[in-house]
């Protein structure tokens, strides 16, 4: 499966993605910062690749329907977070990864759990 990581990760991030080997872009490296979050799905949806972002509208299955891409990951951090959280939510979804599937979903990662949406009424824990 190959991502594209939103803007929103620093270089840390990234290299958490990098050294997992997976098969990653980032929008930032493709010259796509600040296109529309309209823009970047569909560059995702050209590209067959997952979007891993922090943004929260990519939530809103009705707007970015996971089932047109290679799925959606949001990453949901907490209040106040630190750098610490933000690496550890990452490894939790890159250990999803070995037994789940991914594709044409929607994944909301959060602090000991991880939402699945798989249409736009159904919901999996």
């Amino acid at each position: 499966m190959k991502f594209k990581l939103d803007e929103n990760f620093g270089t840390r991030g990234q290299n958490i993605f990098k050294e997992s080997g997976l098969n990653v872009e980032t929008v930032s490296s493709e010259n796509l910062n600040g296109v529309s979050d309209k823009e970047l799905y569909l560059h995702c949806r050209t590209e067959k690749r997952c979007l891993v972002t922090l943004d929260k509208d990519f939530s809103d299955v009705i707007n970015f329907n996971p089932k047109d891409l290679s799925g959606i990951v949001v990453i949901r951090m907490p209040i106040n977070p630190s750098i610490i959280q933000l690496e550890n939510l990452i490894k939790q979804f890159i250990t999803a990864l070995e037994t789940n599937t991914l594709e044409n979903h929607l994944w909301i990662i959060e602090p000991g759990r991880i939402r699945i949406r798989t249409s736009l009424n159904e919901e999996e824990n």
